[in-house]
């Protein structure tokens, strides 16, 4: 991989962040990111959404944070919603600079902590959130692990 930054999603962008491939298997666990599209637009103070560009390959990522101080629940103040890495560049470092990345904006917006909701299961995200510093710290109603990062 070469260099990765974030983006902002936009109209030039959207497609190529519609389009990113899954490993098989992953399906069940991400919803696709045209799902999550509307949602910054609809509340710009606490949505934040952006692609994750390769110098070399274009759009390998996106990712769909919330930030809102406010939130009744504590794990959804400061949570990752939604995060998707194309299929060929997991394992390559894009998921651990957009955790690292989504944790700096947190960090600039004044929490000291971002969490991030994940179903078990054979091909779920639990292994790379572990990996990547969350810890598990509850479970909601349907099963779904909560973890969260100190920052």
């Amino acid at each position: 991989m070469g260099e990765l930054k974030l983006e902002e999603l936009s109209a030039k962008n959207a497609v190529a962040a519609n389009n990113l491939s899954l490993k098989p298997g992953q399906e069940q666990f991400i919803a696709p990111v045209s799902y999550a599209m509307a949602g910054p637009f609809l509340d710009p103070n606490t949505g934040w959404s952006r692609v994750v560009t390769d110098e070399d390959d274009g759009v390998v990522g996106f990712i769909m944070a919330n930030f809102d101080p406010e939130a009744l629940e504590d794990e959804f103040r400061s949570c990752i919603w939604r995060m998707n890495v194309d299929a060929d560049a997991q394992g390559k470092g894009a998921g651990r600079f957009v955790v690292e990345a989504t944790a700096d904006e947190a960090r600039k917006r004044g929490f000291d902590r971002l969490t991030v909701l994940w179903e078990p299961g054979d091909d779920s995200p639990e292994d790379f959130f572990l990996r990547v510093g969350f810890v598990v710290v509850g479970e909601t109603p349907y099963g779904e692990k909560i973890g969260a990062l100190t920052l």
